[in-house]
């Protein structure tokens, strides 16, 4: 009986090994001396030191982060308002929309990417930032959508009653009521979509332009030519921010869930001052 308490402890420890030892030997040897990504020569950090001498990374980093970051307050934009509209509409087909809604986070990448190729192409988009944002966007969405429908269906819908039966319309009850709740959720999925877009390499192949290098692609052209300890620091720094975002997350949600105060809708609407009452 004893033996089989530590079965999950073993199952864990071998799930976590298979997981994450790539991605400490690549750390590792992200520090190795010589110019091999296998032979250990000894420590240094000279390969850290011309990947922040190298301009093209940093061009291919600036046009990532500026990137990530529209795509994903975009993401934030069109998620909130379609899982606020989800949960007011009572339709046969919600399930089904619901459904298609998280649709472009199941659909495979390298699909997906051929998708954007043939539909820029019909549209005769120049491919370059426009259609990177667009693709990004459009698979982005969900994380928002998802973050946000399970906020809402925990929502006590009382308060925002509370607040129309004190005058307030719709966009008031909104900003003052449900906006404060789900704003947690939004910025939860905002970082995940900035993860998502930051890490993308399969899509992004498909819709970018000769002119604009985001720094996934910038990796992959650079594996082509031989793995070096300076794609190891690449990839470490890369793994690093887009494992801190994923914890930020993790963060913002579980602080989301262990604080269940609602706000008392007479603390954020002053109906009575604004209509004389």
């Amino acid at each position: 009986m004893k033996n089989r308490t530590h079965f999950p402890h073993i199952y864990l420890g071998v799930i976590m090994v298979f997981m994450y030892l790539p991605i400490l030997f690549v750390m590792i040897y992200s520090f190795n001396g010589g110019r091999s990504a296998v032979l250990w020569t000894g420590f240094s950090l000279d390969w850290y030191r011309e990947l922040f001498r190298d301009s093209s990374i940093f061009d291919a980093l600036i046009n990532s982060v500026v990137l990530a970051t529209l795509s994903s307050l975009c993401a934030a934009v069109i998620g909130t308002l379609g899982a606020v509209g989800l949960s007011r509409v009572s339709l046969r087909s919600k399930g089904v929309v619901e459904y298609l809604s998280t649709l472009p986070i199941m659909i495979p990448e390298i699909i997906l990417g051929m998708i954007f190729l043939v539909f820029f192409s019909l549209l005769g988009l120049p491919f370059g930032m426009t259609t990177l944002l667009i693709a990004h966007t459009a698979f982005c969405i969900p994380y928002v959508l998802m973050q946000v429908k399970a906020r809402l269906v925990g929502l006590d819908k009382s308060y925002v009653e509370a607040a129309k039966d004190l005058g307030a319309g719709e966009l008031r009850a909104f900003v003052d009521i449900t906006f404060p709740l789900i704003r947690p959720a939004i910025v939860s999925g905002m970082l995940l979509s900035f993860a998502m877009s930051l890490d993308d390499v399969i899509i992004s192949v498909f819709v970018t332009g000769s002119n604009v290098n985001t720094l996934p692609i910038k990796i992959y052209t650079q594996i082509k030519t031989g793995v070096t300890p300076k794609t190891n620091a690449l990839c470490t720094l890369m793994f690093l921010a887009t494992l801190f975002l994923g914890l930020l997350s993790m963060f913002i949600g579980r602080s989301r869930k262990g604080s269940n105060k609602q706000p008392d809708a007479t603390t954020n609407l002053n109906i009575n001052e604004e209509t004389g009452g």
